[in-house]
């Protein structure tokens, strides 16, 4: 298969792949693109996503639901990553609905949904989405600053335990880049973010650093880094570390290489990328057509990934 059937294949898709193809892949701006970004809202799957919110506020009864993949949470999650429009009315009318009328329960003193619970695993990723969505918890970057560990990462298991989690180490990364993208990069969170950052890149973002080898089963889930899925959920993958670093604008060098050629090697002998095995829970849909082999999420991220290596890598050669 061609590198042109591939992105045929990309672009006969939902505007949420098709939007992030047109930019990532082909290099096309954000002005040329505006269109298919605005169909997120209101074809496909993001529009089917917008139309299950209940009228409480929001889905499936909560704002997390334990491998339930459609609650409020996890729900905003996907919307996230589809790259739906904020500023859209019917977007902006549910996000508000969110902030008025969802919380954390009583486990959490019923804290506001965008004010984020416990876990700096859930509270990167809230921030991201409040980053986002537009509403802010400074409080909540606060706390997430307080809890980085030594080491340069966050683990939910601190303060019992002082080594930080890939896990949640990339959960946090997210939410500070978000904020530092979309609200303000103030130097304290900047400097917070590369640090973390280190903490990958320092362990070429699957290695132990104290014996160097690759890290084959993350510890608390037993999944398998080179086992790429979509969406990750909170689970650490080596290439959401890698879309990371590309979002991030870090730069491709030695410390990533390994990680690059994993990514390489996984391509299926037609150009795409492997499904890989999702996250037990429930869904609200199937994104991926039955019986269907390749993830276009999954080459979508991949091929934007290589894409930032083959460009660093020309211009050190330049």
């Amino acid at each position: 298969m061609t590198a042109d059937s591939v992105l045929e294949w990309l672009l006969d898709s939902d505007p949420s792949i098709r939007w992030q193809v047109r930019r990532d892949v082909l290099g096309e701006s954000d002005s040329a693109v505006v269109t298919d970004r605005k169909r997120v809202a209101t074809e496909g799957w993001g529009a089917r996503l917008l139309d299950l919110q209940d009228s409480d506020g929001n889905w499936a009864g909560g704002a997390w639901i334990f491998n339930n993949w459609t609650s409020t949470f996890e729900t905003l999650m996907m919307l996230r990553e589809m790259g739906i429009d904020a500023t859209n009315h019917s977007v902006r009318n549910s996000i508000n609905s969110v902030a008025a009328s969802s919380n954390w329960g009583e486990w959490h003193n019923h804290s506001p949904f965008f004010e984020g619970e416990s876990e700096p695993c859930i509270n990167g990723r809230v921030l991201a989405l409040g980053s986002y969505f537009g509403h802010t918890s400074e409080k909540l970057v606060g706390r997430l600053l307080d809890e980085q560990l030594p080491d340069g990462g966050w683990n939910c298991d601190a303060p019992g335990s002082q080594r930080s989690s890939f896990n949640t180490t990339i959960c946090v990364l997210e939410g500070l880049l978000e904020y530092e993208t979309k609200v303000d990069s103030k130097s304290d969170v900047n400097t917070a973010r590369l640090r973390g950052q280190e903490f990958l890149l320092e362990r070429k973002l699957f290695k132990s650093l104290t014996t160097g080898k690759a890290i084959e089963r993350d510890r608390k889930s037993g999944r398998d880094w080179r086992n790429f899925t979509f969406p990750t959920r909170w689970y650490y993958d080596i290439l959401w570390g890698l879309d990371y670093l590309r979002k991030a604008r870090a730069i491709a060098d030695e410390r990533t290489s390994e990680a690059l050629e994993i990514v390489r090697g996984t391509r299926l002998p037609n150009g795409r990328w492997p499904l890989g095995e999702p996250h037990p829970g429930q869904v609200h849909f199937q994104m991926d057509a039955p019986g269907e082999k390749a993830s276009r999420w999954n080459t979508l991220r991949a091929l934007r990934v290589l894409k930032w290596s083959d460009n660093a890598e020309s211009k050190h050669k330049g």
